[in-house]
Order: structure tokens, then sequence, then C-alpha cells
């Protein structure tokens, strides 16, 4: 079921002022209820948002908030999207305040049917999927990242600069940023197509970085990690990968010494495909995954890598 009704896609930029990379999935999504309309934070991209899907690039001098709500004023949209992110929670908590709307978090899919608008929601490691519709006013979204393959044809990408009244009273004030180049060659944990991850049973830091780092570098894979791996210092919290930690949605997971704690299985349930390696036929990894090996990881994984290295 189409509309034409505006749909509000909330971007963030990024240290460099580059746009969102989160961009395409979020207008693609979009497109799927109505017709996107980006708020960004500078007309400087209206013509790579055009390209994207967006049929109006709504730009402002107010904070990001109240930009929102301007936005919100202006356009009437049928709904709100923005990323499950941290940036995205906190944004989507704000404005759905400040608006008075309901909130749909951590979608993995949104559509349209007759009654309007209603979001997929993944459960217990993807056993199950909860539909989910808001009972009053238009809502506000957040999309797992990954989780919509659909894409937007390219629009107009029309600037619009809308206003309104400043309400946001500033706390702080940021005095210099500056964005902190990675040392690491392989790739973003939350947009890989490939991720290796560990848990605790790894030990320590140098035997987590041959086994699981040796495994993704053979895969061309990022690295990942449970809450115990992070809290045992094995490895940084930027690998974490759970309630508390990022959120993936690879077309490969590979776990290796996770048992599958209900947190974590909150981060990488919605996999493509999910592969477990652990020495306890029990843990409960085995009910979400797709293929699981029984067996010592100490062995199997340097096998795995032996193996890999040869076909190159």
């Amino acid at each position: 079921m189409t509309s034409t009704d505006p749909v509000l896609v909330l971007l963030a930029e990024s240290l460099d002022g580059s746009p969102d990379p989160a961009a395409a999935e979020l207008i693609g999504a979009a497109s799927t209820l109505g017709t996107p309309v980006v708020l960004a934070t500078s007309a400087a991209h209206a013509e790579a948002l055009g390209a994207l899907g967006a049929a109006k690039v709504a730009i402002s001098e107010l904070s990001l908030i109240d930009a929102a709500l301007a936005a919100t004023e202006t356009f009437n949209p049928t709904a709100i999207i923005t990323s499950h992110d941290v940036r995205g929670r906190d944004l989507a908590a704000r404005v759905a305040v400040r608006l008075g709307r309901a909130v749909l978090t951590d979608a993995v899919g949104v559509r349209r049917d007759e009654q309007g608008i209603v979001t997929d929601h993944s459960n217990y490691g993807g056993a199950f999927t909860a539909v989910a519709a808001a009972t009053h006013s238009a809502p506000v979204i957040t999309l797992r990242l990954g989780s919509v393959e659909e894409r937007a044809e390219a629009a107009a990408g029309e600037v619009v600069e809308v206003s309104g009244e400043a309400h946001e009273r500033r706390l702080a004030e940021v005095l210099e940023s500056a964005k902190v180049e990675r040392t690491s060659t392989r790739p973003e944990l939350t947009t890989a197509d490939k991720v290796v991850a560990g848990g605790v049973a790894l030990g320590d830091a140098d035997m987590f970085e041959e086994l699981v780092g040796g495994l993704a570098d053979a895969l061309g894979a990022a690295v990942g990690a449970t809450r115990s791996a992070v809290d045992e210092d094995q490895v940084p919290y930027e690998a974490q990968i759970g309630q508390t930690g990022v959120l993936v949605s690879p077309k490969l997971y590979i776990g290796i010494g996770i048992s599958g704690a209900g947190q974590h299985l909150v981060g990488m349930q919605t996999a493509d495909t999910i592969v477990a390696i652990n020495n306890d036929e029990d843990a409960p990894i085995f009910e979400v995954a797709d293929f699981g090996i029984i067996g010592d990881l100490f062995d199997v994984v340097p096998d795995i890598i032996n193996e890999l290295e040869s076909r190159k």
C-alpha cells in the first residue's frame, strides 16, 4: 500500500561534515511509507540526498531538536524515522516527548497497511517477530541499521528552509570537535557484512586477537565481542555487541565461545546467517544459530583459519 504523505527522516552529521552513512537505508525505509523529506544540518549535500530518494531536504539554523519540531510543523509528516543508535535513540525520545508522539524503537521493518503504519521488531534471537503500531499520533520510529534493504528512487532533493522558535536551553557548548582516525584496516563493526565475535572464554586479549582477529582477517570481517569479554579487558568497548553495545545486522555472524546471553542476542539476532562455535551443546546461542560447531574453540578456530588461508 503506497502513500504520498511526507515521512520525515532525521539524519545526524559526522564530524567531518559528510552525510550520515545511514541515509540511504533511512530514506529507503521512508519511501515504503510515503514521500521522504530529510532534515539535514546543511544544504551542501542536498544533491546527494536527492539521489538517495529525498524529495525535499529541510535545513535550519536551529538546534536539531528545534529543527525537527519546525520541520514537523511545516510538513506534518505521517511518521518520523531515525537510526536506532546512540544519537538516534536520544533524538527520537526527545522529539517524541516534545511532540507528544508515540515511539516505536528498534524496528527491523516498516510498512503501511490498511490501518496505517506498522513496524516489525525481532525478539528472542529472531525466533519471534512482534508487529507494532501507534494507537495515537504519527509515530517516531528508530530503525535498526542493516535491516531494511529497500532503496528509494532518485528524487529532486528540493531545499526547503524551515524556521521556528529556539526552545532548547543549551546546558553546554561544544568548543572543539575532532574526528579520531581509525588505525584498524578492518571493516566498521556497525556496517560490516561479516562479523566475527568472541566471548570471555578466549581467556585474554592476546588469544582473543589471535583467534577472533585471525578469523576476522581471513574472512575480511569486523571484530565484535560480548560484554563479558569487554569487562575482562580482552577487547575495547567499541567492539561490544548487545543491549549495552552496538547492534549489528551482517550477512554472516560467527560467534566464538559465546554462550548466547539475551543481552548479546539482542545485538546480532537479525544477522542473515549465524554460526556458533562452542563446546557446550546446550549453549543458548545454538537455539538461534543456523549452523553450529560443538567443539573446543582452541582446536576448531585455528583449523578454520588454516583452511581459509590455504584457499587464498
